[in-house]
């Protein structure tokens, strides 16, 4: 299938600007507020780790996630909930539900938009396909091609969602199945370059679509530094452009706070994870001024 093909099946409507951490000055004078928060690799961890437990004990839980989003969406309605991925296996929640229960929690908490991580092909691609009904949101992915499968129309390549009047372009990355995944739990799905497509994507983000914040849900994982030629969130962003935010997921990575990473422009591109298994939530505010200049802020909540 060609790339720019592909791109197009996304359909609906968002310009790009990429900027640096907050100025107290600008603050002052900030018009509009976004705020983005995230999480990946939750796991089917529906429950709080127990009280015994040597790393995490009372940590995470879906029911203390909800307090907290609640309460961020109680100081700013412009917030978006977004999950980068492997929202399956790893309890027996997900053994006994089959992924019904994440998706029917996730749509309680009001998630928006979500990309697919390889776990979430472990029930087969049939059984994902047959739990979509559970989930209330959006799933993006640009670079995995289910023309071939179930999955073929029900999942899109982005997103456009509007708060405040700003236009926010979503797209999801996924990594490689091959190796990870058996063949036939994802069938005819095909893997697209992640760089190619996401050149083509931010292109038709901020060029046609006219994004004013443009933001990746990727699975490829944080970094590699054993293997440099492996594409990562950190590669990505540096050799791309277009793109304020990556959130991330797959390799379980606890970020205190973003990462900036300069782009192939020498602009600023913000890459963020918060670990795994419903542990953290991350929390990215934008501010916009009259003309549409933007900075940010990140942090990472301890659930």
């Amino acid at each position: 299938m060609k790339r720019r093909n592909f791109v197009k099946l996304g359909g609906a409507s968002v310009l790009a600007v990429v900027g640096g951490f907050t100025l107290p000055s600008f603050i002052a004078q900030q018009k509009r507020h976004i705020t983005i928060l995230h999480t990946n690799d939750t796991h089917s961890h529906i429950e709080p780790f127990k009280e015994n437990d040597s790393r995490n004990p009372n940590r995470g839980g879906v029911a203390r996630r909800a307090t907290l989003i609640e309460q961020i969406r109680q100081e700013n309605k412009n917030t978006l909930l977004l999950d980068a991925g492997d929202i399956f296996q790893g309890t027996p929640y997900f053994n006994y539900f089959g992924g019904e229960l994440e998706f029917k929690l996730m749509s309680l908490l009001k998630y928006d938009v979500a990309t697919i991580g390889n776990h979430d092909f472990d029930n087969s691609i049939e059984c994902l396909y047959t739990q979509l009904p559970n989930a209330k949101f959006d799933f993006v992915s640009a670079n995995y091609d289910f023309k071939n499968t179930v999955l073929d129309t029900h999942i899109k390549p982005y997103k456009i969602m509007i708060k405040d009047d700003i236009k926010i372009g979503i797209f999801g990355l996924g990594i490689e199945l091959e190796g990870l995944v058996s063949k036939n739990m994802y069938k005819e799905t095909g893997y697209l370059n992640p760089v190619e497509i996401t050149q083509d994507i931010t292109h038709q983000l901020k060029n046609v679509e006219k994004c004013d914040l443009i933001i990746c849900l990727s699975h490829l994982g944080y970094n590699y530094k054993r293997n440099p030629n492996k594409i990562s969130d950190l590669s990505l962003a540096k050799i791309t452009k277009n793109i304020d935010l990556i959130i991330g997921g797959h390799t379980h990575t606890f970020l205190p706070k973003p990462t900036i990473v300069k782009n192939i422009d020498g602009k600023n591109t913000l890459v963020n994870q918060v670990g795994a298994y419903g542990l953290n939530l991350g929390r990215i505010d934008f501010y916009f001024d009259e003309q549409n200049n933007k900075t940010s802020k990140g942090t990472t909540i301890l659930v």
